[in-house]
């Protein structure tokens, strides 16, 4: 629901902008109001999780998206528009760290890569899906409908998940880090919103890199707080287990392109080529059929080469993959466009499950809140990040060029984001090759 939700309004905004009287390019705030609220909340979800338990704050979570999406329904003007995303954002940020957390407390190591797999696949296939079911709605419903498909969704998730999510109850009731929350909240929110700006100038770009340079000092500053702070409110020490730090690393790295992806291909489909949002979205949809497929493989794949030289080798050929997307021209035939984005689709689906299930290999239990929320901010900015590079790349290109989009300004960008993704593939290769075996079962396997 959450990842659906943060693609799909993308095709519905010039007729949410005409319904409420505002323009398109101004109702891209609401974009990154939402994005924004994400970025503040996300921090402190370890923390409700541990006090009030992760339970109940899942449930709760579930329940304040759906008053969001109902608020975003009925708003009738653009401030009221963004305050409802943002407001819809606030529960957004706490169901997928903390649903993250309950998967990790109530599976055994072992089991982890199979239940990252299950995780994986709604985070790759929402991405193709979101425009092509929220232009569908659009067209032969009403952009409502967008919104209102949550509801029914969220009823079924706080009713099934009270009935069936037996996990057990651990509360861990320290302290708020207060001081630590704001700064957090000016550094990453500056930085998403910042990055946000540039990417989807709705205000003059200049702001977008103030508020980035914002963001980046005040980074700096809850570095030096969280070094003084008995219980920070993300602890920065746990970026001494070698496999956490790895995975952030490389999985940051290889989202870039991923980040890059859904906004670039799209645009090249329909500005470069000519296709109508339909028939773009027929073609990208192949690479979430990829996500699902890798499912049924991916937990023998790790178990039997583990983690190191599987996670390379996937952020490399997906990389390259990526990059090849940059030589598609208008006479490719849609089949060969198809069989790329499919294998980069598996990939990619085997990538990030190996990334999420190796990073709590050496987290212990009580670290496990912590280290969702961190994992889940890194997501966020390493996404935001490779959308502003893929912006930044088409502007700085097109105004050399005369400034007018052309296939080239596209080629430039693609293969800058895939050899970013296939960067990831040495933060891997330089692991011991029985790094996460507890989790891969890769020595198990070869015993």
């Amino acid at each position: 629901m959450e990842q659906m939700d943060s693609t799909v309004i993308a095709t519905s905004l010039p007729a949410i902008a005409t319904d409420i009287g505002s323009e398109p390019i101004a109702l891209k705030l609401a974009l990154t109001a939402y994005f924004v609220a994400l970025a503040i909340f996300i921090p402190i979800s370890g923390w409700m999780a541990d006090r009030f338990g992760a339970k109940n704050i899942f449930r709760l979570a579930i329940f304040v998206f759906m008053l969001g999406s109902l608020a975003c329904s009925f708003a009738y003007s653009l401030e009221t528009f963004v305050a409802s995303r943002f407001f819809q954002g606030i529960g957004s940020s706490m169901m997928t760290p903390v649903g993250r957390l309950l998967l990790v407390r109530s599976t055994p190591r072992n089991e982890l890569v199979s239940a990252m797999a299950w995780l994986t696949v709604p985070a790759l296939v929402a991405p193709v899906t979101g425009p092509l079911i929220g232009g569908f709605l659009t067209t032969y419903l009403s952009w409502h409908w967008i919104f209102w498909i949550n509801i029914p969704i969220g009823v079924a998730g706080i009713i099934l998940s009270g009935i069936y999510l037996n996990v057990p109850d651990e509360r861990t009731p320290r302290s708020v880090d207060i001081v630590g929350f704001f700064i957090a909240a000016v550094a990453f929110a500056g930085s998403v919103f910042g990055l946000s700006v540039i990417s989807l100038p709705a205000l003059p770009i200049i702001y977008g890199y103030m508020t980035l340079a914002v963001g980046a000092t005040a980074a700096l500053l809850y570095l030096l707080h969280a070094r003084k702070t008995k219980y920070p409110l993300l602890d920065p020490r746990l970026f001494r287990h070698k496999l956490f730090r790895s995975s952030i690393t490389g999985g940051s790295l290889f989202r870039i392109g991923v980040g890059a992806m859904p906004f670039l291909l799209p645009l090249m489909l329909q500005l470069g080529f000519g296709l109508n949002p339909f028939q773009s979205g027929a073609i990208t949809f192949i690479s979430a059929i990829g996500a699902i497929i890798s499912k049924f493989m991916v937990e023998k794949i790790f178990a039997r080469f583990g983690f190191p030289r599987v996670l390379g080798f996937a952020a490399v050929l997906g990389g390259v993959l990526l990059a090849a997307q940059g030589l598609f021209t208008a006479d490719t035939p849609p089949a060969l466009m198809m069989a790329i984005l499919l294998a980069g689709g598996v990939l990619r689906s085997i990538f990030f499950t190996g990334s999420n299930a190796i990073g709590y290999a050496d987290i212990s239990d009580e670290e496990a809140s912590q280290a969702t929320a961190i994992v889940a901010v890194a997501q966020q900015l390493s996404v935001a990040f490779g959308v502003a590079v893929a912006g930044a790349i088409l502007e700085v290109t097109s105004t050399l060029s005369g400034g007018h989009l052309t296939l080239l300004n596209f080629q430039i960008a693609f293969f800058t984001v895939g050899g970013l993704s296939a960067l990831a593939g040495l933060v891997y290769f330089r692991l011991p090759h029985d790094a996460g075996n507890n989790v891969s079962g890769h020595k198990a396997a070869r015993e």
